[in-house]
């Protein structure tokens, strides 16, 4: 809980500094945080969900990328040393965060038969095929897609901080108190260690990309079910 608190306090700190010093002319700080925002609205928001679209949810869909990016980059931070998205909870409550937001966005725009309609009768299958898919469609909307995008973020991140304690610890212990004959396998677990210290930095980003444009994905089936 505390390295979740350190991570978002350092993501309102940075957003903060600067909105308050924003220019015209940005600086590096202010343009690396453009950046971000612009990749979020034009590869995520807009790519997906079209401008009209895009533009309604973006500040949701970046906040959910920024705020899992923050909690998963602690893996990676000495002294913090475990993302805040490695224990289930945090990812669980995003997932239902993301279901409620689709299941309320549907519902408003469609009323509640006809979200139930795009969410569980296909278009275009036979009428006998309904009575095996709509119980399957159903499953998948209420159950499998929270599941599946809490267990996604949960596991990758609690693998990655499995591999790195188990490298470094391997390393410390091969150094400092293994035979003379074993030290040298510690250069081995080093580099390994090494290599996936930059394999969970990039893991970081790769799963709050992921989160984001799967609640992109799962908004546009809802609220432009023709596609």
């Amino acid at each position: 809980m505390l390295v979740r608190f350190v991570a978002i306090a350092v993501l309102f700190t940075v957003f903060i500094i600067v909105a308050r010093r924003a220019k015209v002319v940005p600086g590096r700080g202010q343009a690396a945080v453009e950046a971000i925002l612009s990749f979020v609205r034009k590869n995520i928001a807009h790519e997906v969900l079209g401008e009209k679209l895009g533009n309604k949810y973006f500040g949701i869909l970046a906040t959910i990328f920024l705020t899992i990016f923050a909690l998963n980059i602690t893996g990676v931070v000495p002294f913090l040393n475990i993302a805040g998205t490695s224990l289930i909870g945090m990812p669980l409550i995003f997932a239902l965060w993301v279901l409620v937001l689709y299941v309320g966005a549907s519902v408003k725009q469609f009323g509640v038969g006809g979200f139930l309609k795009i969410a569980t009768v296909p278009p275009g299958v036979p009428k006998a095929l309904y009575l095996l898919l709509t119980p399957v469609e159903f499953l998948q909307t209420f159950v499998l897609r929270p599941a599946t995008l809490t267990i996604r973020l949960f596991a990758n991140m609690l693998a990655g901080h499995m591999l790195l304690a188990l490298c470094f610890g391997a390393t410390s212990y091969l150094f400092f108190e293994a035979s003379m004959g074993l030290k040298a396998f510690g250069v081995v677990t080093l580099a390994g260690g090494i290599f996936f210290f930059f394999l969970e930095m990039f893991i970081a980003a790769l799963q709050a990309y992921v989160f984001a444009i799967l609640t992109a994905i799962y908004l546009q089936m809802v609220l432009v079910p023709e596609h």
